[in-house]
């Protein structure tokens, strides 16, 4: 009994000023949909909510995603953003059912599956189809969400030690971690409180430190945390497309995997569409400056056309002048040229399953892209690394301060929700026991070691199938083609990649 009281003395959730430093229990950099998403988790949970909690971010949120929340919500015809991510349906009920986030469903695109093709093989197509594989949900939506749901919590919480602490537009400065003798003036702990010093003036000494600060992270240097990784060498180009859908059309995903990076082409609701297109650097700054018109066209033409049709269109890309000008008579001429070899390419297709098989055509190609939004096109570098480990004393790191993957399978921001599940779950077993949750052992640790693994795994399969079928040896073109073969014929294999792509059934 003496001990136990000891603990809950411990722990109390006064914030106390020592020395000018504020005291919290935990303290999480960045206010991304990772780090909005874990605070609510935490203020969610009953074995949790007494712990003073702050969230540091850079950037002006307590304005920006009110503002999102409320035109979004209120006006159906509010633009799409371009950073759309697609959500398991197990993460779906983790946002819904566990943390009753008040999403904006009206902007969320549930799809039915997501047909695979190969650019160096025609009719070699792997389709996976389950109803709701996957929701394509924008992050910002996300984002809004999760803060917008903080504020419901904070407004029922009377202490007001409970209600989470958001510092937004400031940054951090320094973390440093003092002298044990130094946490000892505080009579709460024995062993050393990371202090983070913003640009505000704060200096916050913190009995858990989360890095949800993405792949640049203050925290995991603090931490000294090694990462192994590297850069692809490849852009992804982003972007808000308007389709011209047939009314027999599934709500599916598309990819098709080019030599030069793979394309996909992923519903969002009212005939919308947002596209990752991974490419060159050279061809991804090409592709973000061409006229709308011009991209669309060459979106429709990478899913149809073959590598030397793509080829000759980015040679003609690199003969303009003025990129801007939607004028230059090379435009017209591909644009030309584009729409007689898609003919051509249709009919061919056609005759080739017979005319009266015009269904399969259309549900085996993507639908049209008829339109870009205004502004939507943006390129972002493609990587992968992974943290040695996700811990270190009174530190986790979560989410792509952890792990960064190529976007081809859609696991990015999957991950990074699993990662926060797997905190709160180890966070609530060490309060629930009187333990210190920025203790190591029994603590911090059956967090990483439940996530590792798993996060090993969904970043070793994506990395495989980016350098598989970023090959243009025959060799490997022709096993690809029997791969995919061997996928489409055993159901059990092929319900094992569903399942690594949107979870189990």
């Amino acid at each position: 009994m003496r001990v136990a009281k000891q603990h809950r003395k411990l722990y109390s959730t006064e914030v106390k000023q020592v020395q000018d430093k504020i005291l919290t229990d935990i303290l999480i950099v960045g206010g991304g949909p990772a780090g909005l998403t874990l605070a609510s988790a935490i203020k969610s949970s009953p074995l949790l909510k007494h712990y003073k909690t702050t969230l540091v971010d850079a950037t002006p949120i307590s304005s920006s995603l009110p503002t999102f929340y409320e035109k979004a919500s209120s006006d159906e015809q509010f633009p799409f953003t371009n950073r759309v991510v697609s959500i398991t349906p197990r993460n779906m009920d983790f946002l819904t059912a566990d943390l009753n986030l008040p999403l904006m469903f009206n902007r969320i695109q549930p799809f039915d599956g997501i047909c695979i093709s190969d650019g160096l093989s025609d009719f070699n197509t792997l389709t996976m189809d389950r109803d709701s594989m996957g929701y394509m949900v924008e992050l910002l939506n996300l984002q809004s969400s999760a803060h917008q749901k903080i504020l419901e919590l904070n407004e029922k919480f009377i202490d007001p030690n409970e209600k989470i602490q958001i510092i937004d537009n400031c940054k951090v400065l320094d973390i440093k971690s003092p002298t044990v003798e130094d946490n000892a003036e505080t009579n709460l702990c024995s062993d050393a409180w990371p202090e983070v010093e913003l640009d505000n003036g704060q200096i916050f000494k913190t009995r858990l430190l989360i890095g949800c600060d993405g792949f640049n992270s203050p925290v995991r240097k603090f931490a000294n945390i090694d990462s192994l990784g590297w850069f692809y060498n490849k852009w992804g180009v982003v972007a808000t497309m308007k389709l011209e859908c047939p009314p027999f059309s599934q709500i599916r995903g598309w990819q098709r995997f080019l030599p030069t990076g793979p394309i996909a082409h992923l519903p969002l609701p009212n005939d919308n569409a947002t596209l990752v297109w991974s490419t060159t650097p050279e061809l991804s700054q090409l592709l973000t400056k061409v006229p709308a018109p011009v991209f669309a066209k060459l979106v429709n033409a990478a899913f149809l056309l073959e590598d030397g049709d793509m080829q000759y269109y980015y040679n003609k890309l690199r003969q303009v002048n003025d990129l801007s000008n939607e004028n230059d008579p090379i435009y017209s001429e591909m644009i030309e040229d584009i729409n007689y070899r898609m003919e051509d390419k249709s009919e061919h297709i056609t005759k080739f399953y017979g005319k009266n098989d015009m269904y399969f055509l259309e549900e085996n190609y993507p639908p049209t892209v008829v339109d870009i939004q205004d502004k939507s096109r943006a390129r972002f570098p493609m990587k992968m690394f992974h943290c040695n480990t996700y811990v270190a004393p009174r530190v986790a790191l979560v989410g792509d301060a952890a792990h960064a993957t190529h976007p081809l399978a859609g696991q990015g921001l999957n991950m990074g929700l699993g990662d926060s599940m797997s905190l709160v779950k180890a966070l609530e077993q060490a309060s629930s026991r009187g333990l210190d949750l920025g203790q190591t052992d029994f603590v911090l640790n059956e967090y990483w070691k439940e996530r590792y693994g798993t996060n090993m795994m969904l970043l070793g399969i994506t990395d495989k199938l980016h350098k598989l079928y970023g090959s243009s040896n025959p060799i490997v073109t022709t096993a690809r083609q029997f791969g995919v073969s061997v996928l489409n014929n055993i159901g059990g294999l092929k319900s094992l990649m569903m399942n690594i792509v949107s979870g189990p059934k």
